[in-house]
């Protein structure tokens, strides 16, 4: 026990101490506070200047309509668009729009609108800009465009309407998710929490578990891990190894859910601190969001790292290394593609068949507390599974690195891999 005590220390102080360690320590959370302050920034934020536009309405009638809803705002919002000339049914229509055209090219204008003579039958209108990333404006036309669209028919129709938008006007569906505990109004908050949960542990799982393989590697590429192998057995090499490198993921998932449990608790109250009447998402996280992922993410750790630590003693070569990871990294991989599926029907018999799976409970188990959160039996036998997995997957995985590690030269083959598996 003490030499697997040592392991544990120098694998744990050699990469504690390092800058990469705390730069993605303290980087991340960071990072994460960034993007959170930066998208109250980016919503709050008010147009520098109007755009100028022209409406070139080939039908007739339909451009000071559009310009209504173009500029329809609350009182204390500036003009979004500013209407430089509108075109009325023009006697030479390529000629009007080559103008336009070069206006935008110039810069004298940020876009025309084209309006064709059959809009009222189903014909979509144009615009031409040279910004077309502009997601806001966009919409906004075309809100705008459909509307008048509207009133127009319904005016042909008889139908005289002063304000469309106060008739077509709804209100919007609010979500609230229904708990054993009680109800909690939802803004899309629980999307965001899930995707990055989801995010976080498949890029741990995959940069830790890489980590052991390459420290393998390394070891046994310098020829230390036959000094090593000398004065510990194989598999206590292996297991202070994995122990060691969960203490440091650990170390470091601690920090990330203390910094998300203080984000949580006064992100908003900061939020509005530095832009005053900003409004940002309220998120409560639930004590299951924050001790659930640490829990299968470990159970997760100790299944991909002997896996990958495996990986690491059958080759002798980063270029092998590259090839034969492939197989356990697309494990994760397909833990991610599969992640809507969880999303979308969460007590589906093909959402607990992957819950169970314990390649992919690690990951997805945690998706689907957070959707809907299952019985508990179920969260139980799900990480029953996956331990009991990881206690054979280890055991396997000891038999080959205790002969793959005094191995150099080409890669083994599946049989060799079988005969190491015999040997005592």
């Amino acid at each position: 026990m003490r030499k697997i005590w040592l392991v544990i220390k120098r694998e744990y102080l050699t990469r504690v101490r390092t800058k990469g360690f705390i730069l993605s320590t303290v980087g991340f959370p960071l990072l994460s506070v960034g993007i959170f302050a930066i998208t109250i920034a980016i919503a709050n934020r008010k147009p520098d200047h109007p755009l100028k536009i022209s409406i070139l309405d080939h039908l007739g009638g339909l451009g000071p309509q559009i310009l209504v809803g173009l500029n329809e705002k609350l009182p204390d919002e500036p003009l979004r668009f500013q209407l430089v000339r509108a075109w009325d049914r023009p006697p030479s229509e390529k000629a009007a729009q080559e103008e336009l055209t070069q206006q935008v090219r110039d810069g004298q204008l940020d876009g025309f609108l084209e309006v064709p003579k059959d809009v009222l039958d189903g014909k979509e209108a144009t615009f031409h800009t040279l910004n077309t990333d502009d997601f806001q404006a966009d919409r906004a036309i075309g809100r705008a465009v459909n509307n008048a669209v509207i009133a127009r028919r319904l005016t042909d129709r008889g139908v005289h309407i002063d304000n469309l938008n106060e008739i077509m006007h709804v209100g919007e569906l609010t979500l609230v998710k229904v708990t054993k505990t009680g109800e909690s109004k939802e803004n899309n908050q629980s999307f965001l929490v899930q995707i990055s949960v989801v995010m976080l542990l498949y890029i741990t799982l995959l940069v830790y578990g890489v980590m052991t393989m390459r420290s393998v590697l390394e070891e046994k590429t310098n020829r230390i891990v036959e000094i090593l192998a000398s004065s510990i057995k194989p598999f206590h090499l292996l297991t202070g190894k994995i122990l060691g490198v969960a203490g440091v993921a650990s170390t470091q998932y601690l920090i990330w859910v203390g910094t998300a449990a203080l984000v949580s608790a006064y992100g908003a109250a900061a939020g509005a601190a530095f832009w005053p009447g900003a409004t940002a998402p309220s998120f409560h996280l639930p004590t299951a969001y924050l001790v659930y992922p640490l829990i299968f993410f470990l159970a997760g750790y100790f299944l991909y790292a002997a896996l990958y630590a495996t990986l690491g003693s059958m080759v002798s070569s980063e270029e092998d290394l590259q090839q034969v990871q492939m197989p356990v990294t697309m494990l994760l991989v397909a833990c991610f593609v599969l992640f809507p599926v969880i999303q979308r029907a969460p007590n589906s018999p093909l959402a607990i068949a992957l819950t169970m799976f314990p390649f992919s409970s690690p990951v997805l188990m945690v998706c689907r507390i957070m959707v809907q959160t299952p019985p508990f039996w179920q969260i139980a036998l799900s990480l029953a599974i996956c331990v009991a997995t990881t206690v054979g997957v280890i055991q396997v995985s000891a038999k080959i690195y205790r002969v793959g590690i005094l191995m150099y030269g080409k890669r083994p083959s599946m049989v060799e891999l079988l005969r190491w598996l015999r040997y005592t």
